[in-house]
């Protein structure tokens, strides 16, 4: 079963998020809309902006803490070098 490491965005440059899930439409749709209580609903941070797989929760979970502790200007170099118009990926995982 794969893993997916995902930032969301509020808009660019905006509000980031940094989460981890075994499904990856699942979870962003959840986000996107607002079932799920808490700091995506409050900010509205709905828009897939990166993502990354791994090949177990434990790798997942080990990423998605670094990514975490990152500086925010990490996190834009690294949305930027792989989406560096901050498209919403949503629609290229559900395709």
């Amino acid at each position: 079963m794969p893993f997916y490491v995902y930032i969301l965005a509020s808009k660019r440059n905006g509000t980031l998020y940094v989460g981890m899930t075994n499904d990856l439409i699942r979870r962003v749709h959840e986000h996107r809309t607002g079932a799920a209580d808490g700091f995506t609903k409050k900010y509205g941070v709905k828009t897939l902006v990166y993502f990354e797989d791994a090949e177990t929760a434990a790798v997942a979970i080990k990423r998605e803490k670094r990514l975490k502790d990152w500086p925010r200007a990490w996190k834009k170099r690294a949305i930027e070098r792989e989406n560096p118009l901050w498209r919403d990926l949503y629609g290229d995982i559900t395709t």
